[in-house]
């Protein structure tokens, strides 16, 4: 288990990962979701839109944010409370999400976190996500002598 404990947190703290997107997160998603739009299945039907090809689910990555919070900032025992997402460009099948998070301040035990997903250098989601950090379990109690 992985997390970093409220009183552990700084502004400035960050986290990254990266995924690579392929066709079998699409299917799952889609079939997990029940988004079966065709600009994400249908390749003749997405060249007609203006992404002119299949792209990836938007809400895939904001999956990846919430990956990131819950297993490595703060990690296990996080709890997603809210995002503002501003999507800025499609993912493709192939491409490598880098998914980042930092720290920007705690309010109480709330952490609010500026997020970024890129592929590449290309800017592809901005979010300020807002998560419950956890406690510090209370260190156990000695045992009574008899």
């Amino acid at each position: 288990m992985t997390s970093v404990y409220l009183d552990e947190i700084r502004p400035g703290m960050s986290a990254t990962m990266a995924r690579t997107v392929t066709e079998r997160d699409i299917q799952l998603f889609g079939e997990a979701t029940g988004d079966m739009n065709p600009v994400h299945f249908d390749e003749d039907y997405a060249r007609k839109t203006i992404f002119r090809g299949r792209v990836a689910h938007g809400a895939l990555s904001i999956g990846f944010i919430s990956a990131l919070l819950g297993t490595q900032l703060p990690g296990d025992g996080a709890i997603f409370v809210s995002a503002s997402i501003v999507f800025k460009s499609p993912v493709r099948i192939g491409d490598t999400v880098v998914t980042t998070a930092t720290v920007r301040e705690i309010q109480g035990r709330e952490v609010v976190m500026d997020c970024a997903c890129r592929v590449e250098d290309r800017l592809v989601l901005e979010s300020e996500a807002r998560v419950l950090a956890p406690r510090r379990p209370a260190a156990p109690s000695a045992a009574p002598r008899s």
